[in-house]
């Protein structure tokens, strides 16, 4: 796995803890959550990388809740809801979000 991927799943997977911990008995709830965090707090070109990474088979490194929520959230997480992913990585080089 690219390092970039590595780190964001690992991100992706904290965040799931998180919200996974809030909300035990409610998994849609929970889903959803993350979801709203990486679209409010990540750079489309993050969010991007995380639902490919999800589209390349990497999936099995993320928390089945992360994994739930690429996969129920995916437009929200896409740029312009995945019309234009191509363009996306033009408009969005990587770099910014709270990768830190």
């Amino acid at each position: 796995m690219h390092d970039q991927s590595v780190q964001l799943i690992k991100m992706a997977n904290q965040i799931g803890t998180f919200f996974e911990a809030q909300t035990p008995s409610d998994a849609g709830a929970a889903t959803q959550a993350i979801a709203a965090h990486l679209k409010s707090f990540w750079a489309p070109s993050m969010r991007l990388a995380l639902v490919e990474s999800f589209d390349q088979g990497k999936a099995q490194a993320m928390l089945p809740i992360v994994a739930t929520a690429v996969r129920d959230h995916r437009a929200k997480l896409l740029p312009d809801g995945g019309h234009m992913v191509a363009e996306a990585k033009l408009l969005y080089p990587q770099g910014g979000g709270d990768a830190g």
